[in-house]
């Protein structure tokens, strides 16, 4: 039987503010991993805003698994 692939789809945004207005800050490398093993999610797609200087942060979000979309 072949396995199903489930996909995740973030708005980077409302998931942070959301998680910031309870007072948490998001373990985004966890919260992966949590999506992976709780979901078998194998691909993690998150949107974010592009905002020059951030190249970074993209770079280490597509790190931890994301795939971003800008």
């Amino acid at each position: 039987m072949k396995k199903q692939k489930n996909f995740a789809f973030i708005d980077s945004q409302n998931l942070n503010l959301g998680i910031q207005s309870q007072g948490w800050k998001l373990d985004w490398r966890k919260f992966r991993q949590y999506l992976r093993n709780k979901y078998d999610v194998t691909n993690a797609y998150t949107f974010i805003g592009y905002k020059p200087g951030n190249e970074a942060l993209y770079t280490k979000m597509q790190q931890m698994g994301y795939i971003v979309r800008v």
